[in-house]
């Protein structure tokens, strides 16, 4: 007998989880989504300021060696190694972040889970692609080792 048509288990609603509650999760994971979006921004920021610091190396011996003394002390003491806000180099923004705001987050969309569809994951994408695809074409089967 062959598989049965539609998503694996762990994509299946469990019995009892209303629609709106789908929703609701669905909704919460594409905000974890954002905030995955976000830190990797946040990271991004982390090795260009960090890049930017090192570069700084560089103007100052060329500044240096164009005999502009001047402006070359006023970045090594001024600028170079410099906090981005107050107290933090980017490293520290980046730990405080995922050790609060985005530990919390991802607690919390787990939790959710956990509590009210047994811990699964994109129960709301998975019954859009059920929606979605066209049963029987190729490309469009529910999971892999399917046929459409």
């Amino acid at each position: 007998m062959g598989r049965q048509d539609g998503p694996d288990e762990r994509h299946r609603r469990p019995a009892g989880v209303s629609d709106a509650t789908v929703a609701a999760l669905g909704r919460l994971s594409e905000a974890l989504e954002t905030i995955e979006r976000a830190r990797g921004h946040l990271y991004s920021l982390h090795q260009l300021v960090g890049h930017a610091d090192l570069m700084l190396d560089d103007a100052v011996a060329q500044f240096r060696a164009a005999g502009q003394h001047a402006i070359a002390d006023r970045i090594s003491t001024e600028l170079l190694g410099r906090n981005v806000i107050a107290g933090r180099w980017t490293f520290q923004i980046v730990e405080d972040f995922d050790d609060g705001y985005y530990a919390l987050f991802r607690d919390v969309d787990r939790q959710a889970r956990e509590e009210l569809v047994g811990g699964r994951r994109h129960l709301y994408e998975a019954e859009m692609k059920e929606r979605r695809r066209s049963r029987g074409r190729p490309g469009h089967e529910a999971r892999p080792g399917t046929a459409g």
